[in-house]
């Protein structure tokens, strides 16, 4: 049977057993989605170690690829510039890496722009600044988080692109500080429970000490089985403070960090039950999150224009100004700090979504290798699909 198909199908190179026509199908697949060997090697009934090393060796141009020198560091695709970018980072390999992304692109392929490891701006203008002037000078925007390498790495390299802070991360900002009182509540609970715990151990010993007392002092003088109250036990176990929804302080903490971080809208019969409860018992709390949705509510309005964004925007600091939580205000003055650049979320409406949607594209790969061994050939695999 073997040398039947050996006279039908050429094979691929020497000592291997694919043929050409396979090879074609394996890698065409593969310089399309993200996915290792593996998956058509289930597939086809084959080993998916061989395959990947088929397709490094001789499918993929891997060998031969230009960028291959210094593709751990840094790798390019100025084709790929467009007029509305996105700059973010991700981890790889042990270390961070910076992404500029297409918009266009929409997460797939010509959405790679540049890849360079680390966060340091000088690293990332010095490769940037390779892509012709003329190309750079087009870009009309970026979106990006709050980071300030970002921020002076498109300062630098796109001078005529207007940049737009992320409405999804001004948001998360502003989460962190409600986090921030969450927490610190937590620990309070944390410390008043060890502290009554402490007591209910003393108090028991102080009791079992003064029931031995009173049994010296007070001989039994019956027979038969001892009447009276049952006495408590040494090693009785403290139990906590049970709230109306059957948990306790710490557990209440624990598990409202979500219904934190959404809309009421959104919440469950649980989760409003669950939050009224903590806003009765922590109104920090209940305050801190009452201006985080009311900022969210200025982002989610559609109808608004850059110059209404601004007046609403001057309205919730002038509330915040008002409450005397420390960690809100942080989050507003950090929005104040680029509002230029958080307002410009209302000319476009754009978001850094797609820079989001290559991360975790990158992160759902990278889970596949089960870590990233090879980075050179990491990178030029993201190059081929998304480059």
């Amino acid at each position: 049977g073997r040398n039947i198909i050996l006279d039908r199908y050429s094979l691929l190179a020497d000592n291997t057993s694919y043929s050409k026509e396979f090879a074609d199908v394996l890698k065409k697949y593969l310089d399309t989605y993200p996915i290792t060997a593996r998956s058509p090697g289930l597939y086809f009934k084959v080993d998916g170690n061989n395959l990947e090393r088929a397709y490094k060796d001789h499918l993929s141009g891997f060998r031969n690829w230009e960028q291959a020198s210094h593709a751990e560091d840094w790798v390019l695709h100025p084709k790929n510039i467009g007029k509305r970018l996105g700059i973010d980072e991700t981890m790889l390999h042990k270390d961070l890496m910076t992404f500029l992304t297409n918009k266009e692109g929409h997460g797939k392929r010509h959405t790679l722009i540049a890849a360079v490891k680390g966060t340091k701006a000088s690293d990332i203008i010095n490769v940037l600044m390779q892509i012709p002037q003329e190309q750079r000078e087009q870009v009309e925007e970026v979106t990006m988080d709050f980071s300030d390498s970002m921020f002076a790495v498109v300062t630098e390299a796109f001078p005529n692109a207007a940049i737009v802070i992320d409405c999804f991360h001004i948001v998360k900002r502003c989460i962190e500080a409600v986090e921030e009182l969450r927490l610190k509540a937590k620990r309070e609970a944390q410390k008043a429970q060890n502290k009554e715990k402490a007591m209910f151990k003393k108090k028991l010993e102080q009791l079992v000490k003064s029931r031995k007392y009173y049994r010296k002092k007070h001989p039994k003088k019956y027979k038969g089985k001892k009447r009276g109250r049952k006495p408590q036990r040494l090693n009785k176990r403290f139990r906590p403070t049970m709230l109306a929804n059957g948990e306790t302080v710490i557990e209440l903490l624990t598990r409202s960090k979500h219904l934190l971080s959404v809309s009421g809208e959104k919440w469950t019969d649980r989760q409003k039950t669950r939050a009224k409860i903590l806003f009765r018992m922590f109104p920090k709390i209940k305050d801190a999150y009452t201006l985080i949705c009311s900022l969210r509510s200025v982002f989610s309005n559609k109808s608004i224009d850059r110059g209404t964004a601004k007046v609403k925007l001057h309205e919730w600091y002038q509330k915040v100004s008002v409450c005397t939580l420390r960690e809100v205000k942080a989050a507003r003055d950090a929005i104040k700090y680029k509002e230029e650049e958080v307002l410009n979320y209302f000319i476009n409406r754009s978001t850094n979504a797609h820079a989001e949607s290559l991360n975790s594209k990158l992160k759902g790969f990278r889970a596949q290798l089960r870590g990233v061994q090879d980075l050179p050939f990491f990178m030029f695999r993201a190059s081929i699909i998304f480059g």
